[in-house]
């Protein structure tokens, strides 16, 4: 047996629905899920992929945030114990309604008959109730097929069918709220608040989640082999895939620093901490032009979990956010303590999944310019909801009437990392905005990367279909082209995918 880590230790303190949870020697990668089912007992949150994919395993999370108190679904199957620290699980084997009847999500799914086999439907359940929870904060009784397709796009069923779970979710809002006493849960984690950060040891390791950049940059230095987390989007499956031993975890999520969100000067700050829904929320805000782009990325339990800053620093050259991040100009803030540095986006990937990041450095911050006139976003992939693209591009027009006065094209799926295409642009910068350009463009392209083929996608496929979205770019941007073709599929008005 190996000796108990000599630092500093407290429980992992946080609520089981309506039980205070104390935790002793949690070993650091230890799932929500297998807590749940094999600790707890609770057998209504399945196990299905262990990857975040299918939502058999969906629970929701309760945290205080600016404003009152925020619902979210999440994935237990790859989310830490130790991230639940501070906050309020709620599972599925305690929902209910009034009087202890079944909760109106439940009540809802049993009029529309939409569950049946009962392993994919307590996922489905869960994803509901957080929308539900999400409609009453907000006062909004009316729920679309749109949003429901939307909601349940990282939840599964084979044995019955989208239609009654959508019809589900359209109706259980239509009765009183059932929710939960509020005010007794912002209580209860203000109290939680009152512990010092949490430093958690066991046999099998230490889980730390610092509250101050200060905090965390000492840690990277005491712990130089400590991995880095924040959402374990992709980290949850080195454990659950590949049974690697992760002895020292640093968690992000409670770093102050890393969970601002910011606007000044003509710049968004995005932490690095900050959940993908609140940071791809906010650039759509400013760039409506990117909203079906960004919810194609992953599911909502994954954008709840999975970080800006996570997706930047891991490096994948099929990662979603970065070919928009690269276009848009982007920069990356890294911390250390020595001070900050600041490098475009473009310049911090050096080779597949290596980059710029020093080893006492952390990713403080993604800073994004604002004022970009059009912006458009194109994701490939082989399923429309939750898939791993094929090939992106992001591209940004700055046209003085027929002529581009200035462009910016980063791409994804091309290279052995995200890459900004200085080729394309070139051929394209300072011209009229015609087909020779287009042309042009379309060979630059050809000339300037070599895509490898793989499970997701051939090299030829890459290529061409790299050029036939700058043409698409082409088709709906350029003055010299056709008129009438939307932006996105909202602009479309599309009929929902369920």
């Amino acid at each position: 047996m190996q000796a108990v880590p000599a630092v500093p230790t407290r429980p992992i303190r946080f609520w089981l629905n309506d039980e205070p949870v104390a935790l002793d020697a949690v070993p650091p990668t230890r799932t929500v899920l297998e807590w749940l089912r094999e600790e707890r007992r609770l057998k209504g949150t399945k196990e299905g992929c262990a990857e975040g994919d299918c939502g058999a395993c969906t629970v929701v999370v309760g945290e205080s945030c600016p404003g009152g108190l925020r619902w979210r679904a999440i994935n237990g199957c790859i989310t830490f114990v130790g991230a639940l620290d501070g906050k309020q699980l709620v599972t599925v084997d305690e929902l209910r309604g009034a009087g202890g009847a079944l909760h109106p999500v439940q009540q809802a799914l049993v009029d529309a008959h939409g569950s049946q086999c009962g392993f994919c439907t307590p996922g489905f359940v869960m994803s509901l109730y957080a929308l539900y929870q999400d409609k009453r904060q907000r006062g909004e009784r009316a729920v679309s097929r749109r949003e429901a397709a939307d909601a349940l796009s990282g939840n599964l069923c084979r044995c019955t069918g989208y239609r009654p779970i959508v019809d589900a979710a359209c109706a259980m809002t239509a009765g009183p709220w059932v929710a939960p006493d509020e005010a007794a849960v912002a209580q209860r984690l203000a109290a939680l608040s009152q512990n010092p950060p949490l430093a958690h040891a066991s046999a099998a390791g230490e889980f730390h989640a610092p509250r101050s950049l200060a905090e965390l940059v000492a840690l990277r230095a005491r712990l130089p082999q400590a991995r880095l987390v924040a959402g374990a989007t992709d980290v949850g499956l080195w454990v659950t895939k590949q049974h690697r031993e992760l002895r020292a975890l640093l968690y992000t999520g409670r770093v102050a620093e890393l969970l601002a969100l910011d606007e000044g000067a003509g710049l968004l700050s995005i932490g690095a901490a900050v959940p993908l829904t609140d940071a791809l929320g906010r650039l759509a805000a400013h760039y409506p032009s990117t909203r079906d782009y960004w919810q194609r990325y992953g599911s909502p339990p994954v954008r709840n979990s999975g970080t800006l800053g996570g997706n930047v620093a891991n490096g994948s050259p099929i990662g979603d956010s970065m070919p928009v991040l690269i276009a848009l100009g982007a920069q990356v803030v890294l911390a250390a303590p020595r001070g900050e540095r600041r490098l475009p986006l473009e310049d911090f990937y050096l080779g597949y999944q290596q980059t710029a990041l020093a080893a006492d450095e952390v990713l403080r911050a993604v800073e994004v310019p604002l004022g970009a006139a059009t912006v458009l976003a194109y994701k490939l992939s082989k399923r429309f909801d939750q898939d791993i693209s094929a090939l992106a591009l992001g591209i940004v027009l700055h046209l003085d009437g027929e002529q581009v006065r200035e462009v910016r094209i980063g791409v994804g799926g091309m290279a052995a990392v995200p890459a900004r295409a200085r080729a394309t642009e070139a051929a394209l910068r300072g011209r009229r905005f015609d087909t020779a350009a287009l042309a042009a463009a379309q060979a630059a392209l050809a000339a300037e990367f070599t895509p490898i083929s793989d499970l997701r996608a051939s090299a030829a496929y890459r290529l061409q279909a790299a050029q036939n979205l700058l043409r698409r770019a082409w088709l709906q941007a350029s003055p010299l082209a056709p008129r009438g073709l939307p932006l996105s599929v909202h602009d479309a008005a599309a009929e929902p995918r369920a």
